[in-house]
């Protein structure tokens, strides 16, 4: 008796909740940008795995990236589920494109779907080239769900002409009810509820998920000014490794900044193992050819052309889905982060070198004499000396005073050979010495 209820229950459970239908929500809002594709195709996954009705997604965009757009497009054509989208506001750009992906669309009053040229950076019209290319996206994406191929193509191209709803010369944006009167729309719906129940899907439950902390880390990661940034504080922070001994703090920070660049553009698609092998390679040449061949030759340049490509490359991703817009955009920020790196370089080998705390991250313990150690030879009468760079100081190396080889270091900048140099201070058994003018040492040199 008791088994013969118990597989009652178990039965009755499970048609019910065979019978217990859900609608995944998804909120696109703001900027469209890398990060946005992989949370949806982690909300369609856990949509079809839970056997749901209907993928859902509400939007209200300006737009963003093309190639986001189109990752997005490819995962809601892909599905099985039933795909909808609720324009609450605008659906502009990259945001048509997306809602044109859907297989119905309600808009609330008052909200307008279109103006989806590409342009640059600056705001300007793209060329002929990426205009035919988001153009084709726009008009097969709309055929492929029943709707006028010519009106979505005239949202990018103001050159195509709709009789009766546009001219030539004229973008399209529709209202919702010039969409639901153009059949660009199938609802027009003052609230998502609205919206539900005009599909008669109001038995079901509407499940609104949210981006993961992960999720939004990455998106932060991979936000422009963000990345830039972290490009910026990686090079430094590897400069300033390569010009004191030994590895210490700045190589760490410098590492830990390129690891979550690339890291978080590895994990939107954007970066792969050959765009991260490039840039160490390229790292890995200019160590030798710093450090291992005199001058600067092959190695280096070689050395710094890897190192921009990898990082180029890590901002745009697959090449055959990038506009020239977007790779215009990745050369801006590129160029900004150089610019960055090097200003930032500039000032901190100036000033920072001089500091307590380099001295504290670079020495360690200072050996000094009024702590009681004394050198072998006392060289503090040295100080004031000038002499001559024997070898580059990268930032040690060896000088000559008074024709007599002495061990130098730098302040932590980097003194090419048979440049004059003074020795200002030393510390212990180092000879701290400065690049001198060539005036002053001429000068100097005539007065002794």
């Amino acid at each position: 008796m008791r088994a013969t209820l118990r597989l009652t229950m178990i039965t009755a459970l499970l048609l019910f909740q065979s019978g217990f239908s859900q609608i995944y929500h998804i909120d696109i809002s703001g900027t469209i940008d890398m990060g946005l594709p992989p949370y949806i195709e982690r909300v369609i996954e856990e949509a079809e795995a839970a056997n749901a009705t209907a993928i859902l997604l509400e939007v209200n965009t300006f737009g963003g990236r093309v190639d986001a757009a189109t990752q997005i497009k490819d995962l809601l054509l892909n599905t099985k589920l039933r795909t909808l989208a609720y324009v609450n506001k605008r659906a502009i750009s990259a945001g048509a494109l997306i809602s044109l992906s859907c297989k119905e669309i309600g808009m609330t009053p008052g909200s307008s779907i279109g103006a989806a040229t590409v342009v640059d950076q600056g705001g300007n019209k793209a060329s002929e080239k990426y205009i035919s290319y988001f153009r084709s996206e726009m008009g097969a994406t709309a055929e492929r769900n029943g709707r006028d191929r010519l009106i979505a193509e005239g949202m990018v191209d103001e050159d195509v002409v709709v009789e009766g709803l546009s001219e030539k010369g004229k973008l399209i944006t529709l209202t919702a009810e010039d969409a639901l009167k153009w059949k660009m729309a199938d609802y027009l719906a003052p609230t998502l509820e609205a919206f539900i129940d005009s599909l008669k899907l109001s038995e079901e439950k509407l499940v609104y998920t949210e981006i993961t902390w992960a999720e939004k880390l990455v998106r932060f990661l991979t936000d422009p000014v963000v990345s830039s940034a972290l490009m910026s504080l990686g090079l430094i922070g590897l400069f300033f490794e390569i010009k004191s001994p030994g590895w210490g703090v700045p190589g760490t920070l410098g590492l830990i900044c390129l690891a979550l660049f690339f890291g978080s553009h590895y994990i939107i698609n954007l970066a792969s193992s050959i765009e991260i092998i490039l840039f160490f390679v390229g790292v890995g040449l200019l160590l030798v050819e710093i450090f291992v061949i005199p001058g600067f030759g092959v190695a280096g340049i070689a050395g710094i052309a890897c190192i921009v490509g990898g990082l180029y490359l890590s901002m745009v991703g697959a090449l055959e889905n990038v506009t020239m817009p977007e790779l215009a955009g990745a050369a801006y920020r590129l160029g900004g982060a150089l610019l960055g790196t090097i200003l930032g370089a500039m000032v901190l080998a100036r000033f920072f070198p001089r500091t307590s705390i380099w001295r504290r991250l670079s020495l360690g313990s200072e050996f000094t004499r009024d702590k009681g150690y004394v050198s072998s030879d006392d060289y503090s009468s040295y100080v004031g000396k000038i002499g001559v760079a024997h070898t580059p100081l990268r930032p040690s190396g060896v000088g000559i005073f008074d024709d007599k080889r002495l061990d130098v270091v730098t302040e932590g900048e980097f003194i090419e050979a048979e440049q004059p140099i003074k020795i200002v201070r030393v510390e212990g058994y180092r000879l701290i010495v400065r690049e001198e003018k060539a005036r002053s040492h001429r000068r100097d040199s005539a007065a002794g």
